[in-house]
């Protein structure tokens, strides 16, 4: 309870309500919750208290995340919280020197908190053995199979002892999610805070339908009348660093942050957003999920995400906690399709901002002739056309939705 009121916390949120107690009986749990309502504290706490008065010598928790920064935050909570009960923990991640997280597994820490692929590596070469292992997290586990990590999560389930207890914690709860949660989870009690897909109350939507050519220009008027921290989603490694190059060169003082930075930028770039040397963070969906910065007011979609449930992460970003923020998205007559499914994802239509264009005409789908007796339309998939059926893997023919996307030894 001392690190506990170190760290901040008052008093418990709805998910924390729900999901401690059962964690802290040792029963497996399904934990659903808004971004930015303390989902991470709600499954470290618990982790913590049971394997305080265990056995030592051996990690006996894993918590298991997406992306490296996910990682990071994570590691950081469990420093806060388990200081007192001196439970250690160690991350394991791509992009960083091997050597060096071996000899952090030679300390013997308690709990190891890894992204997939790296972890693997170190279980293939017998640097981690989890016989004593006793509680499993898997955080963003849906992002976890989007970003193509479904065959690695299969490998390390197979590995890990069958008598253990498993939490699995998201924003949202997709119906592909399902088959991964009958493989891990015994009996869990269900943590249902809100609805499969909720953004954060406090944030205020709205959109401006305009152009590729204008984006920019509509990107530095709103910079331009912010004075607070401002995340700016764009859908290519290139286009951040263009974008961010851009805006550079206009005076903004802006980081980028995507999986093609070293791990050295990436980190450096998320600590100077999160304490103002940076007033503008330029990302790739990398950043749509843990990003863990109190300040952001503002989030804009310079593109729209592929999927509309990356909307709600990457909204997710501001709102946190009960606060308010802005949500701007930049719609396209290319995105109509992507809008009507986010719309239809949050239950309700985006406004449009003052100033914007009327929207575009439905654009026909598929390979359907369009009435007007005009050519085919084939719509190429944004991943390059990959077929979903051989993306297919154990997970009861799970469809990923980034269906080109595999994962790289950088995850």
């Amino acid at each position: 309870m001392r690190d506990i009121q170190r760290a901040g916390f008052k008093e418990p949120t709805p998910i924390q309500v729900k999901a401690i107690p059962p964690g802290l009986e040792g029963r497996d749990v399904l934990g659903c919750a808004q971004t930015g309502t303390g989902k991470t504290a709600a499954f470290v706490i618990p982790m913590i208290e049971r394997l305080a008065d265990g056995q030592r010598g051996h990690p006996r928790g894993l918590i298991l995340a997406p992306t490296r920064e996910l990682v990071f935050q994570i590691q950081e909570t469990v420093d806060k919280l388990g200081r007192s009960r001196r439970i250690s923990a160690t991350s394991i991640v791509g992009g960083a020197d091997m050597l060096a997280q071996v000899r952090g597994l030679r300390q013997r820490p308690d709990i190891i908190v890894a992204t997939p692929g790296r972890l693997l590596d170190h279980m293939w070469q017998g640097n981690i053995l989890f016989t004593k292992l006793e509680v499993v997290v898997l955080d963003e586990a849906d992002r976890m199979l989007d970003m193509g990590f479904a065959d690695q999560l299969n490998q390390i389930i197979d590995a890990i002892p069958e008598e253990r207890q498993t939490l699995l914690f998201s924003a949202t709860l997709p119906d592909n999610l399902g088959d991964l949660a009958r493989m891990s989870l015994k009996n869990p009690i269900r943590a249902l805070v809100s609805k499969r897909a909720t953004p954060a109350a406090g944030v205020t939507h709205k959109l401006h339908h305009t152009t590729q050519a204008e984006k920019t220009s509509l990107l530095l008027s709103i910079l331009k009348d912010n004075k607070d921290a401002v995340l700016v989603f764009a859908r290519t490694k290139h286009r951040v660093n263009r974008l961010g190059e851009a805006l550079e060169r206009l005076g903004h003082r802006v980081a980028i942050l995507h999986g093609d930075r070293r791990l050295s930028q990436r980190r450096s770039a998320l600590e100077g957003f999160r304490r103002g040397r940076y007033t503008v963070l330029v990302a790739t969906d990398v950043a749509a999920r843990g990003l863990d910065v109190d300040n952001i007011a503002h989030v804009v979609n310079f593109d729209l995400p592929y999927t509309a449930e990356d909307y709600i992460h990457r909204i997710g970003r501001t709102g946190r906690m009960n606060k308010v923020g802005m949500a701007t998205s930049f719609v396209t007559d290319e995105d109509s399709n992507n809008l009507r499914a986010i719309e239809r994802l949050i239950g309700h239509s985006v406004p449009r901002a003052a100033g914007s264009r009327p929207p575009a005409a439905p654009r026909p789908r598929g390979n359907a002739r369009p009435r007007n007796g005009g050519p085919f339309v084939k719509r190429a998939h944004p991943q390059g056309g990959v077929d979903a059926g051989a993306r297919a893997r154990k997970f009861g023919g799970y469809r990923p939705s980034n269906v080109g996307r595999v994962a790289t030894p950088q995850d």
